[in-house]
């Protein structure tokens, strides 16, 4: 559904450069319509751009430095896997690694390695731009 299209994107965004053809945009496309999906808990002023509520929910999980890292234009912190796990609720890592056809802890892995990236990508400004949809940031961002 919109997880393929979301997943190509980010791929795109990230050069292509994958593991086998856009893997890492795949995990992320099921990462965020993996969130996007839950959107009926509204926790907070994301709206409904699930990377903001990802964002969200590494903040409330420790890992404020870092995400701040990948946001803002300076150099980006990594995170391990074992990070990512802590961080995401259960159901949506394992929903993720599904989607993606891996372990949740290699969907981990992988989250681990792309996200700041990504995040850096579609931060260019330091903040997170407004945009209709999560697509629509993408697009904006990889012109």
């Amino acid at each position: 559904m919109a997880g393929n299209d979301l997943g190509s994107l980010l791929g795109g965004l990230l050069g292509g450069g994958g593991r086998s053809g856009s893997g890492s945009g795949n995990i992320l496309g099921a990462l965020l319509s993996a969130l996007g999906g839950s959107q009926g808990s509204g926790s907070g002023g994301s709206g409904n751009n699930p990377l903001g509520g990802l964002l969200e929910m590494l903040t409330k999980s420790g890992l404020a430095e870092q995400k701040d890292s990948w946001v803002d234009t300076g150099q980006n912190q990594s995170v391990t896997g074992a990070q990512i796990q802590q961080a995401l609720p259960d159901e949506t890592l394992q929903k993720v690694a599904e989607q993606a056809g891996v372990t949740p802890e290699q969907a981990a892995t992988d989250l681990a390695q792309t996200l700041p990236q990504v995040v850096d990508r579609l931060t260019p400004d330091g903040q997170l731009p407004q945009a209709a949809s999560l697509e629509e940031l993408v697009r904006q961002q990889s012109l």
